[in-house]
Order: C-alpha cells, then structure tokens, then sequence
C-alpha cells in the first residue's frame, strides 16, 4: 500500500481524499493543517495533524499531496517538504513553473526525494496532450481553451471588491472561434476573440452597482482584455444555481502534412468535469502512485507530467496494460 499524506484540507484536499479511497493500492494516513486539527472534520477516520508536527510523520508517509495555493503557498511549501518526503503539488502559475521546479528540484536530490509539480489538467493532461500533439504534427499550430467553468482565482478577485458580498465568475470559450479552429484555418486570435466572462455577483446593501460594474470590467490581468458580462443577483440565486465548482477546456492542435501542406489534420482532446478539484484530485492521486515508484526506483529531484512515462501512473501491471489498453 502507497501510504499518502494530505497537506490542507480545502476543496482540493477533500478531493484527495476521495481519489485515495478510490484507489486499491493507496492508504491515507494523515492529513496536515495550518488550522487548528480539531476544527478539521475529515470524511475518513484518519488523523488531522498539526503542520507543526510534520517532520514526526518522515517514515510514515510515503508521498505527500500538497493541496495549497500557487500564489503564495505551494512556492514555499513543495520545496520545503521535498526535504521530508516524496511530494506531488498542483502549481499551475505556467509562467512560473521553470523557477518552481529549479526549487523543488534542489530541495528534492539533496534529500534523495522525488518531487513532482503542477499535476491537474492545466497544466498537467492538457501539457501532455500538447507535447504528444506537438511531436505528431510538426507542421501545426496550438490553440488551448477553458471553459465554460468557474475561475476560482478571478472570483476571489471580485470578492475582493468594495460592495461585493459574494461572486462566482465563469471563463467561457467563443462558439465562433472554436468553429474556426476546428475548421483548419489556423486562425490567428486575440485573447478577447477566444473567451468571454460571465460575472454572477452578489452585492453589500447599499452597494452601488454601477461602480462594481467599472471595477469588474476595467480590472487589469483579469477582465479589461475580455468581453465580460456582470449579472447582479440575490445570494439565494448564487446559492441554488452557481454552488459547484466546474469546469471545462479543449486542447486543439491543427496541422497540414504533405508536400504543400495539402492534407489538413487536427487533433483535440476536450475535458467536462462537474467538480474541477475532485478531478484535479484524481490526477494528483495517480502521479503520487508515479512519485512512489520513482523513489523505490532511486530516482531523485523534480519530475513534471512530461517527464514521467504513462505506465508509471496505472495500477495495472505493464502485461496488463499491453493486454487491455495498448
């Protein structure tokens, strides 16, 4: 049995604890909080320990599952508890990934860990499908759309406004541009052209509406460069309509083969999950599988999904995986 360990315990980290359940050849053993434990009511009879106390749990814990932000939680936190166990996290700021991984990669050889980053499904699946994609059709051009989903990063950022009581906000890629790409065209888009923004926002009594409006659609790095529609709604509705966590996106890639480039191929693989963190969830729970059998192999430092060989992520025997899937 894989013994895993969760670090936080928020919608990711519930979601771990499904996927481990879920899972023959895994076991959750403990769950780590910044919290107090006893305010931590997990789902399974496990036990909920103070990050305090971690380094107690070293010969305990085959992999842990970091379950924190990538803003300012998991920067810290990969590298630091790669020094203690094999790790998998969920970073997904990709303009940061490079930077991440030089940190958990010296962290990780200098203890003999194996650590691996930015596991979910973007990065992470959709990565994988854009590097298989790249190789096939080196002729070719990438186009990645999310959605329609919850942005959980720029509806915090709208709660964050003077006025707003609560707000769900949803990414929501353009029919037309879709259209185009899958047509063959190889179009050229701008990023107002490929989504819009949905805003469902609940405001403060006495709150000016119009003002929230402005902040929202004028909002730098998150709403100014898209068409972004504001519905102003009752916390009833927010409730009863907008309570899940989905999300959605396609990986597209198009290319030509040929001696002119005449035959046109396009490639696309497309995801619909009702709750993104139970399934970034499940993604996770498979490298850790990968994680563990990397360090029982004696490999050391910091892997991405690119790095690691598909068989590594399965339960299933290399005989039964050639039988079943190849």
């Amino acid at each position: 049995m894989i013994r895993i360990g969760i670090l936080g315990y928020g919608n990711l980290g519930r979601g771990v604890e499904y996927a481990v359940e879920a899972n023959a050849d895994m076991e959750l053993v403990a769950i780590f909080t910044r919290r107090d434990p006893a305010s931590v009511k997990p789902r399974t009879n496990v036990p909920v320990i103070s990050v305090d106390d971690v380094e107690m749990w070293k010969n305990k814990v085959d992999v842990l599952i970091l379950c924190g932000g990538s803003a300012t939680d998991l920067p810290e936190q990969t590298p630091a508890f790669a020094k203690l166990f094999n790790v998998v996290d969920s970073f997904d700021t990709h303009a940061k990934i490079p930077a991440h991984f030089a940190a958990v990669d010296a962290a990780a050889k200098a203890a003999g860990h194996v650590g691996v980053i930015s596991v979910g499904w973007d990065p992470g699946m959709f990565s994988l499908t854009r590097a298989y994609a790249n190789a096939v059709l080196t002729n070719g051009a990438d186009y990645t759309f999310w959605g329609r989903g919850v942005s959980q990063g720029h509806s915090d950022a709208i709660r964050r406004i003077p006025g707003v009581k609560n707000a769900k906000q949803y990414t929501v890629p353009v029919p037309a541009a879709l259209d185009a790409v899958r047509s063959g065209s190889n179009p050229m888009l701008t990023t107002r052209e490929k989504h819009t923004r949905e805003c469902y926002v609940v405001l403060e009594e006495g709150a000016d509406a119009a003002a929230v409006e402005k902040a929202i659609v004028t909002m730098p790095n998150y709403f100014s460069d898209y068409d972004t529609t504001v519905h102003f709604i009752s916390e009833e509705e927010l409730l009863r309509d907008h309570a899940g966590l989905p999300h959605a996106g396609f990986v597209l890639r198009s290319g030509a083969t040929g001696a002119n480039g005449e035959n046109k191929h396009i490639i696309e693989f497309s995801l619909k999950l009702d709750s993104n963190p139970e399934f970034t969830a499940c993604v996770l729970a498979a490298y850790a599988r990968a994680a563990h059998r990397l360090a029982s192999e004696g490999v050391t430092g910091c892997k991405t999904v690119l790095d690691i060989a598909p068989a590594y992520l399965s339960a299933k025997s290399g005989d039964e995986l050639r039988a079943s899937l190849l």
